[in-house]
């Protein structure tokens, strides 16, 4: 599976950006999908993940109420939609991708990086205040 991040920019504080993943491969339907982001000089964190279907979603409380994933399992794409951005959204955005099928018991074991294995290259996301 290769991952493609897009989406990324800058924005003033309280904007929206909109960040999409396209996947390559046929097995897109079958993965658990997710977003992490890194700031400067800070650990790479979990922010957001979907189940196979959608149906059900994972979020961190940093970005709880204000962030929404979802995907396209039709086009193969994962999208994070970010609402009311604050400066310390600032960040590199990456999306995830596990090996295969997968069930997360909550978001304590879908924020854990080794259950991903695949990642994309990440887009940068910038908000001003």
């Amino acid at each position: 599976v290769q991952l493609q991040a897009s989406g990324g920019g800058l924005v003033q504080s309280g904007g929206s950006l909109r960040l999409s993943c396209a996947a390559s491969g046929r097995t897109f339907s079958t993965i658990v999908m997710g977003w992490f982001r890194q700031a400067p000089g800070a650990e790479r964190e979990f922010v957001a993940a979907i189940s196979q279907s959608g149906v059900t979603t994972y979020y961190s409380d940093s970005v709880k109420g204000r962030f929404t994933i979802s995907r396209d399992n039709a086009k193969n794409t994962v999208y994070l939609q970010m609402n009311s951005l604050k400066p310390e959204d600032t960040a590199v955005y990456y999306c995830a991708a596990t090996r295969g099928y997968m069930v997360f018991g909550g978001v304590s074991v879908a924020r854990k990086e080794p259950m991903y294995d695949y990642w994309g290259q990440g887009t940068q996301v910038t908000v001003s205040s």
